[in-house]
């Protein structure tokens, strides 16, 4: 209870501002007032099924309060998991290591970057270690339910370490009615060889994920998504601080966005100490141990020294020996880490990779992959706070994750605050939801951002995108700028979205007719354009104009 209620603390510090009325609108972050449910469209599903869940709960709650129980939820998971699988029953190690995890660099830039899908699979990654160590396909589903929510990356940023972890997982598998018999009682049973315990554990973790990933997957192989290679160098991990690529890595930093940096981040003080609690970490993490007596999944007391009965899965709540999941834990750290290296010091590798099939896409933001490091990083510095067996050293441990970022506290200092959507933008959603005539609706300028004064300025990928319940065309290019200067140009993935873009660059006296026989019914721009000269007015307003183009198709 008490890591949870920590991570609930750090949740409302970090949040501030923006647990008031309104939505927090920010790159990747977009909730929208009424959303609809729709299946996926063309293009790679990267809000499956994220969408959908909070389309589902804002039928039953306001959107608002959707949004925000989401994202205090992630701080109150990654603290809670994070304490779960410290192997001691001391409170001042487990509060050491849910402060780290749920208030760490990654998880500020990530926010920042307004990627909350993907959050909520890494808030729920120490809870996929503790149920493959315990063993269950049911409790290992269950404990996946965040990632799968989250959508592709929070199952590919699980799926490494989860796999990982089964594969290392020492012990064997009991194999059913194999075996002697006990007195008086069943045949006990016997375990399965080493390397046939590892591929059945794998096996049966890659079902899990297999199944999880099912919503995301399939239409990610049936939307004809093109990925662009050129991608590599765009989000390649990056220097956030005066310690270059690796050392920002090693403190969990690193991201491609220099707006998703922390204030105050790239400071000599804020980079040197949070290496050197990087190199604390890991030197805790090496001598992790348990504290109590080894006990089963079960929770009885094992049989021998340090080792669980024969055919019982280990368990990581306690136990004086290493806990079985860290060697696994440590593979998929080591892993996400040379993933995030390998697009900042080898692209070529990448660039080959994506190009032969564009499923690789994923390893192009390379800093992402580094949630099973932070994973390691917290449990590193509760053992470290163990082996000190100091409550001053368990105090300063807590407050040390703050104190190195401060200015993640509040919003980030504004940089996450509440907005409310004008009321044209209602207006507009429930003049095209109510018509019942098929057809896409485009969305202008053509261009993936766009940054409102009522917003404050930020920069947030189009509501539109989210808004209506129909097919949205959109311009998924995308332009990212280079730390010396210049411009890499991502190219779209979506086809229709391709298609469209050659329609605009065309002429302007057939573009509404070549829209509409591409599809297009509506086209919703801000009021400041005036591409279409054709169509039917259906609403104007101060900032959105809405155009049907009644052309057959």
């Amino acid at each position: 209870m008490a890591p949870a209620l920590l991570g609930l603390l750090l949740g409302l510090l970090a949040l501030g501002p923006a647990l008031g009325p309104g939505f927090v609108l920010r790159y990747d972050m977009v909730f929208v007032p009424d959303p609809p449910l729709v299946l996926p469209g063309q293009g790679f599903p990267r809000a499956v099924p994220s969408d959908l869940v909070v389309a589902l709960l804002s039928a039953v709650l306001p959107e608002q309060a959707v949004q925000k129980a989401l994202l205090l939820g992630i701080f109150v998971l990654a603290a809670s998991g994070a304490a779960a699988l410290v192997p001691s029953g001391r409170l001042g190690p487990r509060l050491a290591a849910a402060a780290f995890y749920a208030w760490n660099a990654y998880l500020a830039q990530r926010l920042l970057l307004g990627q909350w899908a993907l959050l909520l699979g890494v808030a729920g990654l120490p809870w996929a270690v503790r149920a493959v160590v315990l063993g269950g396909r049911l409790r290992l589903a269950a404990a996946l339910l965040p990632a799968a929510v989250g959508g592709f990356q929070a199952m590919l940023v699980s799926a490494l370490t989860v796999l990982a972890t089964a594969v290392a997982l020492p012990g064997g598998v009991a194999a059913p009615g194999r075996g002697g018999r006990a007195a008086g009682g069943p045949p006990s049973p016997r375990p399965l060889p080493g390397a046939m315990a590892r591929a059945r554990r794998a096996g049966e973790a890659a079902l899990v994920l297999g199944v999880l990933s099912l919503p995301w997957l399939v239409p990610a192989l049936l939307s004809g998504a093109t990925t662009d290679p050129a991608g590599v160098d765009a989000f390649a991990a990056r220097a956030d601080g005066p310690l270059g690529v690796v050392g920002s890595l090693l403190g969990l930093g690193g991201i491609w966005n220099a707006h998703a940096v922390v204030p105050g981040q790239e400071s000599w003080w804020s980079a040197g100490v949070r290496l050197v609690l990087a190199g604390v970490a890991v030197w805790g993490f090496v001598r992790l141990r348990g504290d109590g007596p080894p006990i089963s999944a079960a929770g009885v007391p094992a049989s021998g020294p340090g080792e669980p009965p024969a055919g019982s899965p280990p368990s990581g709540s306690a136990g004086r020996g290493a806990p079985p999941y860290r060697a696994g834990l440590a593979g998929a750290a080591v892993a996400g880490l040379g993933v995030a290296c390998l697009g900042a010091f080898a692209p070529g590798v990448l660039k080959a990779l994506v190009g032969w099939w564009p499923g690789f896409g994923p390893l192009r933001d390379g800093q992402l992959h580094l949630a099973p490091f932070a994973l390691l990083q917290a449990l590193g510095l509760a053992s470290a706070v163990r082996l000190l067996a100091s409550r001053a050293a368990a105090v300063v441990a807590v407050a040390v994750p703050v104190l190195v970022l401060p200015t993640f506290a509040l919003g980030a200092f504004g940089r996450l605050e509440a907005a409310g959507y004008p009321e044209e933008w209602r207006r507009v959603q429930a003049i095209v939801n109510a018509d019942p005539a098929p057809g896409a609706l485009l969305s202008l300028p053509w261009g993936a951002h766009r940054a409102f004064a009522w917003n404050g300025g930020r920069v947030v990928l189009d509501p539109a995108t989210k808004l209506f319940a129909r097919r949205v065309v959109w311009n998924d290019e995308l332009l990212v700028g280079l730390p010396g200067g210049g411009r890499i140009r991502v190219a779209a993935e979506d086809p229709l979205a391709v298609r469209v873009a050659a329609v605009l660059r065309g002429d302007p006296e057939r573009r509404a007719s070549a829209l509409a026989g591409l599809g297009v019914r509506y086209v919703l721009e801000h009021s400041s354009e005036n591409v279409f000269q054709d169509g039917v007015t259906v609403f104007r307003g101060r900032e959105l104009n809405l155009l049907r183009l009644d052309y057959p198709s």
